[in-house]
């Protein structure tokens, strides 16, 4: 797919993941010990403003020389690594059924070159794109059909990681989208619901939060909602006429009041608090409205479905009983991941709870470089 990266589902190497966020570099190295793995260097340091926005790198140079510094400073001396993409507006994943009569051959040139183009919010020749088969299954009609994950991103999105790493020094084995990185980390999780039960995976990163519906592992509708910590951040910090900040790190020690809910079943009222408790939760009020949208279009796509679970993870997720604000709002159980539990990771510093949250995407980056 790409001329010097392996593409989106691409078989591991021997490395690191490195996670770009908005505000910070995460890198994480596992090594397998045992039946399980070991994470050996967890690292981050933090991104200035106008460096990467909206899922784009826009300083290259000076995201490769902070890739480099946390390298330097955890004392790696790697040259392979894997990434991920955020889900947005420059990416793309459908499954898409094609006939099942079709050989290797065939099946590529009919995704790459006839189907991609259908799917794509931008021209096919601005994106790279790759895919993946899934399972068979017989359609209404009682033809034979095999099912096709296919992933896309904007050229100009991977060359520009590309081109980043490459100034780090390194070699991108695997470039992927976040959610895939982050449902390889919970994937022991995810297998607890049945093939008729989806679960909701709520990742609230800086700017954004990604929503993605899974089932059997595999995502089956994705959306970006421009609602991220640093937006419930700076609406707490209007309110109590404070500095803005992009410093979001005060959200991991906040929580969110339940209030019960009335007798007709309404959402509480935001009473007693102060005014930036106040201003947060109507910022995560639009979130969970947000929520209930793209759950219901879900469900609204066919017959016995079913969502049993919301999982809130990235930075966002560790805000203090946001699991039971969410559950209240939208009648659904939610819980926050804790990727380190997930993975039954052996790690030899200590994690406070409040940041497991927000590893679940470097550790499934990690887990493809696994020594």
């Amino acid at each position: 797919m790409f001329s010097n990266v392996k593409g989106f589902f691409a078989k591991k190497t021997k490395g690191v993941g490195i996670e770009l966020t908005p505000e910070r570099v995460n890198v994480a190295r596992l090594k397998k010990k045992g039946q399980g793995f070991q994470l050996t260097t967890l690292a981050s340091a933090e991104v200035p403003e106008g460096v990467y926005q909206e899922g784009q790198i826009i300083d290259s140079a000076t995201m490769a020389e902070i890739i480099q510094s946390v390298l330097s400073e955890s004392k790696l001396k790697i040259k392979h690594a894997a990434t991920a993409i955020p889900g947005g507006r420059d990416t793309v994943t459908r499954i898409i059924p094609v006939p099942a009569e079709l050989d290797d051959r065939e099946l590529r040139e009919m995704v790459l070159n006839q189907e991609a183009g259908l799917y794509l919010p931008f021209p096919r020749e601005e994106a790279d794109v790759d895919y993946q088969k899934l399972g068979f299954f017989v359609d209404e009609d009682g033809i034979e059909k095999v099912q096709v994950l296919l992933v896309a991103t904007r050229k100009d999105v991977t060359d520009s990681y590309l081109t980043t790493f490459q100034q780090a020094g390194l070699d991108v084995d695997v470039l992927e989208i976040s959610s895939f990185s982050l449902i390889r980390t919970i994937r022991e999780q995810l297998r607890q619901f049945t093939p008729q039960e989806a679960a909701a995976i709520v990742d609230i990163e800086f700017e954004s939060t990604e929503i993605s519906i899974i089932v059997d592992g595999v995502p089956q509708f994705s959306r970006t909602v421009p609602i991220g910590t640093f937006q419930i951040q700076s609406a707490l910090s209007r309110a109590m006429n404070l500095p803005p900040s992009r410093n979001t790190e005060l959200l991991q020690g906040m929580t969110v009041p339940i209030a019960p809910m009335d007798s007709m079943g309404a959402a509480p009222k935001a009473m007693g608090t102060n005014p930036g408790t106040a201003a947060m939760l109507r910022v995560l009020g639009e979130l969970a409205d947000e929520l209930r949208r793209s759950i219901d279009f879900y469900l609204n796509q066919g017959d016995n479905l079913e969502v049993a679970q919301l999982l809130l993870a990235g930075p966002g997720g560790s805000i203090g009983q946001l699991d039971e604000f969410f559950s209240q709002r939208l009648s659904l159980p939610a819980s926050q991941i804790d990727p380190i539990a997930a993975l039954s990771l052996e790690v030899d510093q200590d994690i406070p709870l409040m940041q497991r949250p927000g590893l679940g995407v470097v550790l499934g980056l990690g887990l493809r470089e696994a020594w």
